[in-house]
């Protein structure tokens, strides 16, 4: 397998004998022919063992019943088990089984930077990363993910990602869902798009770049048109929003209220009620929905195209546990910290207009173990069927500077706070996203953040100015810096990101 072959551009099936799925069987499955249950994905528990050991891989993946694709996963050949870890010593491993270099970036947890697992510490083919990571922190859900600059986005939109559950035992003291599959699930939503073959596509032309790479189909845990069976009670749904892309408005097709209890950085002080929850990619939420009364209603999705994200279904066998949702959750938040602190201005920002050039791919991938083929350019995207020529964007950049590996653009002093200001351009919100710190919003798009919006977090979407509060709390050195960008993933593999040291 060449290596452009990764999740070939052009979205090809693995075995030409595989029989197409017809554009007619689509619209079966969408009109509910088929009611596949909901599965979750695999537990990795590592508090006992302290351990945790990640391997990425290919695979062959049939998406509704259509041919095999290449895909990519952890532990398996499309994304990656459900992460159970704790606060203390984590001896983890990543090793890195395909022919290219992939990271596995922990999006939400606070590590310093040698265990961000940033496109400082690629692993190379054949090879593996492994380190003690010390972990002090709020319960929370978090993710992973590859981070490998210039092929972030097609890493994640092939699968290599999975969810984290970081925990302080302490779900039965809140009054909180925490049987696993049962009463508290996991649902990872990403939009991909298909032929009419069935076959997986990810050929971003210039208009997917610039806005981010949307597709027209909603996967929910890699499984699409899925029923998930929940009890007669309170249900927990921890969301993440794994798309390159897209933004949800998500609500219940019936309006039933949703109940946040926490968000990025951990749990909130109290329950938030809402009828509508934004969610942008890299986020995370967690909420409860009451299934005790009425039929079960559906996930939806209302921002731009109305599209439906999951259907429930109630089973009477299943004896709730939880059957009301608790008044409080026992966080007393924190007020906004006060200072005189420094402010720094950030701006994402994407010229003019975009720029492209046609260049040559394995010229510009020939230095990518030393990452001087990263430098100074875009990533690859829209390549020839046998990766010849691709379109490199060129304008994408922080405060008008693509990134650049070898330049920092800053550095702060550990154990410190800074005030940011942080603007959007272009005309599309992005999602702002911060590694190995968490921060507090002091404003956002002019107002008062929302309730749900409250607490520590580390990813959010502009839409005019964020103004933040961040703490750094660990060191990043030159080698191994934090990075800051957009999570519209083809914005970040386009130069849509800076770094940081902490010293």
């Amino acid at each position: 397998m060449r290596r452009r072959d990764f999740l070939g551009l052009s979205g090809a099936a693995l075995t030409a004998a595989a029989l197409p799925l017809a554009a007619s069987h689509w619209r079966a499955l969408a009109q509910g022919a088929q009611r596949p249950r909901l599965s979750m994905p695999p537990l990795l528990d590592t508090r006992k063992t302290g351990k945790l050991s990640l391997v990425a891989q290919t695979g062959q993946t049939s998406f509704a019943g259509g041919p095999p694709n290449l895909t990519a996963g952890y532990n398996s050949g499309f994304m990656g088990p459900t992460i159970v870890m704790q606060n203390g010593a984590l001896d983890a491993r990543v090793e890195n089984r395909l022919n290219e270099p992939v990271t596995s970036h922990w999006h939400g947890l606070l590590v310093p930077g040698h265990h961000d697992g940033g496109p400082h510490t690629p692993v190379e083919p054949g090879k593996a990363w492994a380190d003690v990571m010390q972990l002090d922190q709020q319960a929370t859900t978090a993710w992973y993910h590859s981070h490998t600059h210039g092929s972030t986005a097609r890493h994640v939109y092939a699968g290599l990602a999975g969810v984290i559950h970081h925990t302080d035992g302490r779900d039965d003291d809140r009054g909180l869902p925490s049987t696993y599959g049962v009463d508290d699930l996991t649902l990872v939503i990403q939009d991909k798009r298909f032929d009419d073959a069935g076959k997986l596509v990810y050929t971003p032309d210039t208009t997917d770049i610039l806005n981010g790479f949307h597709g027209e189909r909603i996967l929910v845990n890699g499984q699409f048109n899925s029923v998930a069976v929940v009890s007669r009670g309170i249900v927990r749904l921890r969301l993440l929003n794994g798309s390159n892309a897209r933004i949800y408005s998500l609500h219940t097709s019936d309006r039933r209220p949703m109940h946040v209890i926490g968000n990025d950085g951990g749990f909130l002080g109290k329950p938030v009620e809402l009828t509508f929850l934004r969610i942008a990619p890299g986020e995370r939420f967690e909420v409860l929905v009451d299934f005790g009364q009425g039929a079960p209603p559906l996930l939806m999705n209302s921002s731009g195209i109305s599209m439906k994200i999951l259907e429930f279904a109630t089973d009477d066998a299943l004896k709730p546990r939880i059957t009301r949702v608790p008044d409080t959750l026992g966080t007393e938040l924190a007020p906004l910290p006060e200072g005189n602190f420094p402010v720094r201005r950030i701006s994402l920002t994407m010229g003019g207009g975009s720029s492209f050039e046609l260049r040559n791919v394995s010229q510009l991938a020939s230095g990518h173990g030393e990452h001087g083929g990263h430098t100074g350019h875009g990533p690859v995207l829209g390549a020839g069927p046998n990766g010849e020529l691709g379109v490199v964007m060129t304008d994408f950049g922080i405060n008008s500077r693509p990134y650049d590996t070898r330049r920092i653009d800053f550095q702060v002093k550990r154990g410190t706070h800074e005030r940011w200001l942080v603007s959007g351009g272009g005309g599309v919100i992005h999602p702002f996203h911060v590694h190995g710190v968490h921060f507090r919003i002091v404003a956002t798009g002019g107002g008062a953040p929302q309730p749900e919006e409250s607490g520590w977090k580390d990813t959010h979407p502009i839409n005019g100015q964020l103004e933040i509060i961040v703490r750094f709390d660990h060191e990043a050195p030159r080698e191994a810096p934090y990075m800051f960008h957009c999570h519209i993933l083809e914005h970040e593999d386009s130069g849509m990101m800076g770094q940081f040291t902490v010293t």
